[in-house]
């Protein structure tokens, strides 16, 4: 008899979870508590941006192997293997991890259980967790029913979501048995035979394995900007740097780009709450290290805004700044916690007039910082502008003809908070260009025709420098 499964959680990680395991051939019953998500899903409109998947939802549900619910019950009483889906925010009161929804989501599972089933973990949680829910099943699965606890943590990258559910560079299978390993190599047997590499671990160390991986990809983002800070005030430049490094292959140059810094739902969450956990078990080092980490990536946006005022000619009033980028990262219209959108934030509580342009993101950026303007358009950004920022790398920005985009604003002087952009050419177009790290020569007090807001008072330092 085929697997059926149920996918709780119709997020990024659920929905996408969801139309790649119907894709894989099995009948999928997808469950969310919020019943406007459900309806879009169930008439395959998918909620938020990720390439190819709405598409991909509104082909099973064609076919019928995808279905909606808002009802556990049905779930509980469909499926023989259970995918936990749901979000796992940082706590309103504290640094760790709110895992209260995948404990209802266990709680209600274990309560209405009517056949053997397997209940899959694939939200990011704190190590230990898994077998506090296995207790927990024990205690409220009735008599006639066994249920087992397992953790297949995911990593996938927003954008790129489809290709590494369906083509993973590894899987993780925490368990407590051969019954749950095989079940699970049974659902993924697809990627396994192309040879993605499996890792059959105890739960602890499944749910280890995200939250290392992410805290380690934050540690070397925060490494180069850190290395940013040096290279700028030395007059190095710190691409042409992470280059040299990235050709050792025991570092390699991914994640190796300064910038703005890293941003998103998992990054900046998961390392608080690694941290808050790693200090509940009593070990220091990590807490510590993370909480560099993360000081350094808010650092680098408190960088960019300095640079903006200095740019401005020491003041950020009336200063009419364009926003190209809204989005954490290219791909997505997320922007939780997007250090583009915290950058635009700052610079206008500083008093600058700023106007956004995002490809995908302006309709949620504009929920979240409804004070700033959002336009349709790089060149309506463009316009008349004194100060371009570049802070999320679509490919389009990196199209801009800098000759035309001269033309459209004020004063021609950029900062490319990616390090994307092809200095030398936006230089011989005649633009005052600052990448971060790399060495510009030093910053004018005042450059091209007289700013409007001449003499106005600088904002104060703090309020620039408050956190997201």
């Amino acid at each position: 008899m085929t697997t059926r499964i149920s996918v709780i959680g119709t997020g990024y990680l659920g929905a996408t979870h969801a139309a790649c395991m119907a894709e894989l051939g099995f009948d999928v019953l997808a469950v969310d508590s919020d019943p406007e998500k459900i309806d879009l899903l169930t008439r395959g409109v998918v909620p938020f941006r990720e390439p190819g998947l709405d598409d991909l939802v509104a082909r099973h549900v064609l076919s019928g192997r995808l279905r909606f619910t808002t009802d556990l019950r049905e779930a509980a009483a469909f499926a023989d293997v259970h995918f936990i889906c749901v979000g796992t925010p940082q706590s309103r009161e504290g640094l760790a991890a709110d895992v209260s929804a995948v404990y209802e989501v266990v709680r209600g599972l274990a309560q209405h259980a009517t056949r053997h089933c397997l209940i899959v973990g694939k939200s990011t949680v704190p190590v230990g967790t898994a077998q506090r829910l296995t207790e927990l099943v024990e205690e409220l699965t009735p008599a006639a029913v066994t249920a087992t606890v397992a953790w297949n943590p995911e990593f996938l990258r927003e954008g790129h979501g489809i290709e590494d559910t369906l083509r993973p560079d590894r899987l993780v299978f925490g368990v407590t048995g051969p019954d749950a390993e095989c079940a699970l190599r049974q659902i993924y047997a697809h990627p396994i035979s192309a040879g993605t590499p499996v890792h059959v671990t105890d739960l602890a160390t499944a749910e280890l394995a995200k939250v290392a991986a992410n805290a380690f990809l934050a540690t070397k983002i925060s490494f180069i900007n850190a290395l940013a800070e040096v290279s700028e005030r030395a007059g190095a430049d710190v691409t042409a740097l992470a280059d040299v490094l990235g050709d050792d292959d025991r570092i390699g140059r991914r994640f190796l780009d300064a910038g703005v810094g890293f941003g998103g739902g998992c990054l900046p969450k998961d390392i608080r709450a690694f941290a808050a956990r790693a200090t509940e078990l009593g070990a220091q080092a990590v807490p510590a290290l993370l909480g560099e980490v993360d000081a350094i990536n808010l650092r680098a946006r408190a960088h960019v805004v300095r640079l903006a005022e200095q740019l401005g000619g020491g003041h950020l009033q009336g200063l009419r700044v364009a926003v190209l980028g809204a989005a954490f990262k290219p791909l997505s219209d997320d922007v939780r916690d997007s250090p583009a959108l915290d950058v635009a934030r700052r610079l206008h509580r500083g008093g600058a007039e700023v106007r956004v342009y995002d490809p995908a993101a302006n309709n949620n950026a504009r929920w979240v910082v409804p004070a700033l303007t959002y336009v349709a358009s790089v060149d309506a950004a463009l316009s008349a502008a004194d100060l371009v920022l570049h802070l999320t790398e679509w490919p389009e920005f990196a199209d801009i003809d800098p000759g035309h985009a001269a033309g459209l604003v004020t004063h021609p002087r950029i900062i490319d908070g990616r390090n994307r952009l092809d200095a030398e050419r936006w230089r011989l177009a005649g633009w005052t260009f600052h990448g971060v790290g790399r060495g510009a020569a030093p910053v004018p007090r005042r450059a091209g025709r007289p700013l409007s807001t001449a003499g106005a008072r600088p904002a104060p330092q703090e309020e620039l420098l408050e956190p997201t």
